[in-house]
């Protein structure tokens, strides 16, 4: 791959990782490598065994990302990574679960050794390491829990990769809970459950990424209780990821969120000032990214505070701008990347200071809705709209979490918050308007920009 297409395909990567939640970029989209680009025709190379899946599940998402950093008229072409361009469409899909097995578990960004320790993550990480020493000699099953972007899919890896390491004839599934769900919905139409029960109940070790996805699934919650005791009774490791501790999976069984707790519950946090600083600095250095001014990385760790993914994303951003203009990467560079990224503001400006009834308040000024509307049952896109502006802005600019979003959209499950704000990031990233009006509420509410970026053709690398 040119320098060149490196940098656009880092930027397309930057795109894709701010439009979908982090374990599925890490699963699916992160090793997808651009092969080459003329005529405006992007071709972008896939595993194999999984290239119709993503292309399915994730070419839209793919073209939308693509047109925001290459302009509208490009055309992305995803193939397998051993095919010839004239066989694109050919590819045959695969079980999603294949491509897991040789996708992540291969990259080594996501190893122990790469996770950056700190305060936020440091219960978390001490215990994915001694479960992947001693598996299910201790902590099982262990619960990983955290918002998006803080590192639970990279320590689910990692337990994997290590435990492969030392014992390669161990049986480790490693899979989601969307996976899961419709794996088993496969199982179930096709005849196929004896099947699917072996291939999860005869493993070593299960993990699980996002298991909070099976809540309000009956059957697949009832089976996959059957499939947690088959392996806790067996002496099996189990390891399971989440957004939000099982106390708040409240449209879980009470059995299933019983069993979630009865092992350790380790939460990470957003990383603080010094791992943030840290991570920039071994990606900096596993990146081979040279003559980078220490103040330069000083800056993107004080402006960008709430996860991972948008730290890394704001690097890339930065040495491609670097790289494409020519410039020194300067803190002065930095800075003026940042700038139109994540303006920057005082202490009264910074997440949480918003109040929900603010935020309420703003949507229905601007939108031209009463109070009663906005927290009413309707579903006219009049309303919907402007509730799921509101719900995504309380979830990006306050702490409040999703069940409690919920309880003051008049008593909406958070399952509904959840959907309300993947609905807003999609839609901002394809439509200008919505876009520039949640921009506008931002500015009405005296706050930067969510750090859940929006794309714009006109602003830098």
């Amino acid at each position: 791959m040119s320098d060149e297409l490196e940098h656009i395909w880092s930027r397309v990567q930057a795109e894709l990782a701010l439009t979908v939640d982090e374990s599925t970029f890490r699963i699916w989209l992160e090793r997808l490598r651009a092969r080459d680009l003329s005529d405006r025709r992007l071709l972008v190379e896939a595993p194999p065994e999984a290239c119709g899946w993503i292309r399915d599940r994730f070419g839209r998402v793919l073209q939308s990302c693509a047109a925001t950093v290459l302009g509208p008229e490009v055309v992305l072409e995803l193939i397998g990574s051993q095919e010839a361009p004239a066989d694109a469409r050919a590819v045959t899909p695969a079980e999603p679960e294949s491509a897991l097995r040789g996708g992540p578990l291969g990259n080594p960004k996501l190893s122990f050794d790469q996770f950056i320790i700190g305060d936020s993550n440091r219960l978390a990480h001490a215990a994915a390491l001694t479960v992947a020493e001693m598996p299910a000699q201790a902590y099982n099953p262990l619960f990983i829990c955290g918002p998006p972007g803080v590192g639970k899919t990279h320590l689910l890896i990692s337990i994997a990769s290590l435990l492969l390491t030392h014992n390669p004839s161990l049986a480790v599934r490693c899979t989601t809970g969307e996976a899961f769900t419709n794996e088993f919905l496969g199982a179930l139409s096709g005849g196929r459950t004896d099947g699917f029960k072996k291939s999860f109940r005869q493993v070593d070790v299960l993990l699980v990424d996002d298991v909070q996805f099976l809540e309000r699934k009956t059957k697949t919650e009832e089976e996959f209780f059957h499939t947690f005791n088959a392996l806790y009774d067996g002496g099996r490791q189990i390891v399971l990821t989440s957004d939000r501790p099982p106390r708040d999976l409240q449209a879980l069984e009470d059995r299933l969120r019983e069993r979630f707790e009865a092992g350790l519950v380790a939460d990470i946090k957003p990383p603080e000032l010094a791992t943030r600083l840290a991570i920039l600095r071994k990606r900096a250095n596993h990146d081979h990214i040279q003559f980078v001014d220490p103040l330069a990385l000083q800056a993107i760790a004080e402006r960008v505070t709430l996860n991972v993914r948008a730290l890394e994303g704001a690097l890339i951003r930065v040495v491609a701008f670097s790289s494409l203009t020519g410039r020194p990467l300067t803190v002065e560079l930095a800075r003026e990347v940042l700038d139109g990224l994540y303006p920057a503001s005082d202490q009264l400006k910074q997440r949480g200071c918003q109040s929900v009834a603010e935020i309420q308040a703003a949507a229905c000024e601007h939108f031209g809705l009463s109070s009663e509307e906005l927290l009413s049952s309707a579903r006219t896109p009049r309303i919907a709209w402007p509730r799921q502006v509101a719900m995504y802005l309380v979830r990006e600019l306050t702490t409040e979490s999703l069940p409690s979003i919920g309880r003051h959209f008049g008593g909406r499950d958070h399952t509904t918050v959840l959907h309300a704000w993947r609905r807003t990031t999609a839609r901002i990233t394809t439509d200008d308007v919505s876009r520039e009006a949640v921009e506008k509420l931002c500015s009405q509410l005296g706050s930067p920009r969510p750090q859940q970026q929006f794309p714009s053709h006109d602003r830098p690398a």
